[in-house]
């Protein structure tokens, strides 16, 4: 069957159509790494050695395989290599701590454990409570090369049947605080993503964030499918960005918020050649109003902003450059996707009403590995039964449709009985010509139960006192969302996808007391 023919089944799989580019674009570009490139036929035959492998030391289908390393033209085949086999992948953080990597290689269950020099070395201190077998991704000695480890050329695995909803792979969430959380996506909610439509094979893709990230995946994956060229870039650089889109051409890109303004405050911006930009992306993060407006003011191409979750459920979509004055939104509902907003007590809210955002679509998670506990406290019901995802956002949609996103449930403060949203005040904030960016949290109050506190980073070049600002703030403000403190910082603490991490912030609060 044909690329094309596989793509009008309701269902199938990645791995078969990696194997119908093979055969029908064998020379075209699939991956480049640096200097390093893989064509179709090289990665498909590179997956066919990794299945056969994979299946040579044991692994069975639906059993998970580890990969923890820095992106690479190794991992990407790993990936896609135990995809073929049957297995789900599980792409781990390098960034977890040692006890959380060995937390969720545990609960994964996985055999084998696909590294490098530098997360091995990161885990020496624990490599007692590591029973899988390691294999270096890099050719390094900590542990089997992956060149020896592979199965010989032309070697052929086993045929597997794959179902809709057997694990594609194991994204891991909440690594750095408490028990990492398995989140399961079937390979039905993927085969969707690649049938979107969004690429093709003339797609260039700049994959400039980790492959562990579901982000990155939304982004690759599809690509891939879709006979697209994915360019690797191990570590994200604003530079190296825009010279590989340049060299390349690149079509499309998936960056994180951060990643934009670093990109638009970039001097030299202006003097690259971004003409062959047709899509960009953004997720993960709250994106700024004014950010957005300055790619579409200066960046060639359109760009469309998800909102989502890793676990699935509703997404909504921005089309900003159809929809330049609902840039303040995370756009309406994707076709398919059933989004509405609770009460505290798990109630529907009336239109224009605040409620936390719960989803539904084709595309949710099984459930957290191994933590039904955790996988029902995820979960609403509508009245008629249906199955929605929780998301702990809480959001108000607009006449219009448009959903505006106040804040994460937790995150929103309770001063003196008052809600108060984080998002209100760093969008004031963010009107101050000095201030860069903001976060604002709420710290404990003898008074209030919670006050509100602004990080702030200022502008390269500007000076303003921290008084002088928090009183230029209050004086905009109403009474309950005055601020109690304004603390100035370098840069804000980020996650590897650029959301900033405010329960740092609130645990690292080391101001005045507030008491008064």
């Amino acid at each position: 069957m044909t690329a094309e023919e596989l793509m009008t089944q309701d269902f199938g799989t990645l791995a078969e159509l990696i194997a119908a580019q093979g055969r029908e674009r064998p020379g075209h570009l699939a991956l480049v790494d640096g200097e390093r490139t893989l064509d179709y036929a090289g990665l498909n035959q590179l997956m066919d050695q990794i299945a056969a492998a994979l299946q040579r030391d044991g692994v069975a289908p639906r059993e998970a395989v580890a990969i923890c390393a820095t992106t690479s033209l190794e991992y990407a085949a790993v990936f896609m290599g135990a995809l073929r086999a049957g297995a789900a992948a599980a792409p781990l953080a390098p960034s977890s701590s040692p006890e959380s990597l060995v937390m969720m290689l545990k609960d994964c269950g996985s055999r084998l454990f696909f590294v490098d020099k530098a997360v091995a070395q990161a885990l020496a201190g624990v490599a007692g409570d590591i029973s899988a077998r390691l294999i270096a991704l890099d050719g390094s000695d900590v542990g089997q090369p992956f060149e020896d480890w592979l199965a010989e050329a032309g070697a052929q695995p086993a045929s597997v049947m794959v179902e809709p909803n057997d694990p594609f792979n194991i994204i891991y969430s909440s690594g750095t605080t408490g028990a990492p959380k398995g989140i399961v996506q079937p390979h039905a909610m993927r085969w969707g993503q690649v049938r979107r439509g969004i690429y093709s094979v003339d797609s260039v893709t700049m994959i400039s964030t980790p492959l562990y990230s579901n982000t990155t995946l939304v982004s690759f994956l599809p690509t891939l499918g879709n006979g697209g060229t994915a360019v690797l870039m191990p570590k994200f650089d604003a530079e190296a960005f825009l010279k590989l889109s340049q060299k390349h051409r690149a079509t499309h890109a998936m960056l994180v918020p951060v990643q934009y303004r670093r990109i638009m405050e970039r001097p030299d911006f202006d003097t690259y050649d971004l003409g062959s930009y047709v899509l960009k992306f953004s997720t993960s993060a709250p994106f700024a109003p004014e950010v957005k407006a300055d790619v579409l003011k200066r960046w060639p191409g359109g760009l469309i902003e998800f909102y989502g979750m890793t676990e699935g459920g509703g997404s909504c979509m921005l089309v900003a450059h159809e929809h330049p004055d609902k840039l303040h939104t995370v756009g309406k509902p994707m076709n398919g996707h059933d989004i509405r907003l609770i009460d505290e007590d798990g109630k529907e809210v009336p239109q224009g009403h605040v409620g936390e955002v719960v989803g539904r679509s084709g595309a949710m998670m099984v459930g957290y590995h191994n933590q039904p506990g955790k996988t029902r406290d995820a979960e609403w019901y509508s009245p008629e039964g249906l199955r929605f995802i929780r998301t702990g956002d809480v959001g108000r949609f607009d006449e219009d449709g448009f959903l505006t996103l106040m804040d994460r449930k937790k995150d929103m403060i309770i001063s003196g009985g008052f809600n108060i949203y984080p998002s209100d005040l760093e969008l004031e904030l963010g009107k101050h010509p000095d201030v860069l960016e903001s976060a604002v949290v709420g710290v404990p109050s003898d008074k209030w139960g919670e006050t509100p506190v602004a990080y702030v980073t200022l502008r390269p070049g500007r000076a303003i006192s921290a008084e002088e600002l928090k009183a230029w703030m209050n004086a905009r403000v109403g009474k309950t969302q005055r601020l109690a403190d304004l603390v100035f910082m370098d840069t804000l603490p980020r996650s590897h996808i650029g959301k900033v991490l405010k329960k740092d912030l609130r645990d690292d609060y080391k101001g005045p007391a507030l008491g008064g």
